[in-house]
C-alpha cells in the first residue's frame, strides 16, 4: 500500500486506557509498514488530563494531530470530524484501548488490497463468557436484519479508503454499522480475524439504557439499509396489517349486531380501537420518516463543533 494512511483514535466516554502507552504500541506497529502515516486523536468532550498529555506528546512528534471537539458528540461524529481533517487516502480506526493485539495491525492494513473496507473480528475470543454471550446475541440480531453478515460488530479495528466516508454519512452511534452501510452503498467489504488483546478480557456490564439504545440503533440501521429508497414496502406492510386488524374487528362488531342484536352505537370499542390503531401508525410513521429525512440530508448536517486543532 503506497497511499498515505491516517490513523483515527476517538477518545470517548465509552472506554479508554493509558493513552501514551496505546500511542506507543500503535506507532511502533505502523512504523514497521514503511508507509507515510499520521495519527489523529479525536477528543470527544472534556478530558483535560488526556488533552494535556497529547499536546505535550505532539511537541516531539509531528505525526500527531489532535482534534478537540467542543463537547461530547459521540464516536460516529468524532470519526466523521477526523476523516474530514485527515490527509491520508486510507483511514484506519483503532480504539483508545487495546482491543486487538498490536501486531495484528499490519495484517489488517495489508488486507485492504482490492477492497474498500476491511473490518476486524476478534477471533479467538479470550474474554469472559458473559461478554461473548451478549456479543453473540447482539450479532445474531444484526445479521438477521442485514444482507452482509459479520461476526464481531463491536470490534473498533477497521481500515478503509477515504472515499467510503464521502458516501456513507455516520451519525448517532452508527460507527458500529459502518460495514453494513458501506456494503449497502456498493463498496467491497471484507472481514478478517484478528487476535484479541489480553487487555480486552474484563467483563463488561452496561446499564439497561445502553442495551436499549443498541436495539434502537439496530432497528434504525435495518430500516436505513432496507427501506430508505423504498419506504412504501415498509409502511405498506404496517398499513396492510393494521388495516386487516381494523377490518376483522369491524366485521366482528357487525356480526354481533346482526346475529346478537348488539348496537354499534353502544360499543365504544369500535372508536377506541380505531383511534388506537391510527395513533400507533402515526407514531411509527413519524419516527421512521424522521430517520429518512436525517439519512437523506446527513451530508449537509454537521453534528459537531471543533474547538481547536493542534499539529497542523
Amino acid at each position: 500500500m503506497n497511499n498515505k494512511l491516517s490513523l483515527l483514535i476517538p477518545i470517548t466516554e465509552t472506554r479508554y486506557e493509558d493513552i501514551i502507552q496505546v500511542y506507543n504500541e500503535y506507532d511502533s506497529e505502523l512504523e514497521k509498514l514503511n508507509i507515510t502515516f499520521e495519527i489523529i486523536f479525536i477528543i470527544d468532550g472534556e478530558y483535560p488530563n488526556i488533552t494535556q498529555k497529547l499536546e505535550k506528546l505532539s511537541e516531539s512528534d509531528n505525526k500527531i494531530i489532535i482534534i478537540k471537539l467542543a463537547r461530547s458528540f459521540g464516536e460516529a461524529n468524532a470519526i466523521m470530524a477526523a476523516s474530514r481533517q485527515a490527509s491520508g487516502e486510507v483511514l484506519l480506526t483503532l480504539p483508545a484501548y487495546r482491543q486487538i493485539q498490536p501486531s495484528e495491525i499490519t495484517k489488517l492494513v495489508q488486507s485492504l488490497n482490492d477492497f474498500d473496507l476491511v473490518v476486524g473480528c476478534r477471533n479467538p475470543r479470550i474474554d469472559s463468557k458473559f461478554n461473548q454471550i451478549q456479543a453473540r446475541v447482539f450479532q445474531w440480531v444484526v445479521n438477521k436484519m442485514s444482507d452482509f453478515k459479520t461476526h464481531d460488530i463491536g470490534c473498533g479495528a477497521r481500515v478503509f479508503k477515504k472515499k467510503v466516508l464521502d458516501e456513507v454519512q455516520l451519525y448517532g452511534d452508527q460507527h458500529r454499522f459502518l460495514a453494513l452501510l458501506a456494503y449497502r452503498q456498493g463498496f467491497k467489504v471484507k472481514e478478517v480475524n484478528l487476535r484479541q488483546s489480553e487487555y480486552d478480557k474484563p467483563t463488561r456490564i452496561h446499564p439497561f439504557g445502553v442495551y436499549l439504545r443498541r436495539l434502537l440503533d439496530i432497528l434504525t440501521v435495518f430500516f436505513l439499509t432496507k427501506f430508505t429508497k423504498k419506504p412504501l414496502r415498509f409502511f405498506g406492510l404496517i398499513g396492510s396489517f393494521t388495516f386487516l386488524i381494523g377490518v376483522l374487528g369491524t366485521l366482528f362488531l357487525i356480526f354481533e349486531k346482526f346475529f346478537f342484536g348488539i348496537a354499534l352505537a353502544e360499543r365504544p370499542a369500535l372508536l377506541i380501537s380505531t383511534l388506537f390503531m391510527v395513533l400507533g401508525v402515526q407514531v411509527v410513521a413519524i419516527g421512521l420518516l424522521g430517520e429518512i429525512i436525517i439519512f437523506t440530508h446527513a451530508k449537509n448536517i454537521k453534528e459537531y463543533t471543533i474547538e481547536k486543532i493542534i499539529g497542523r
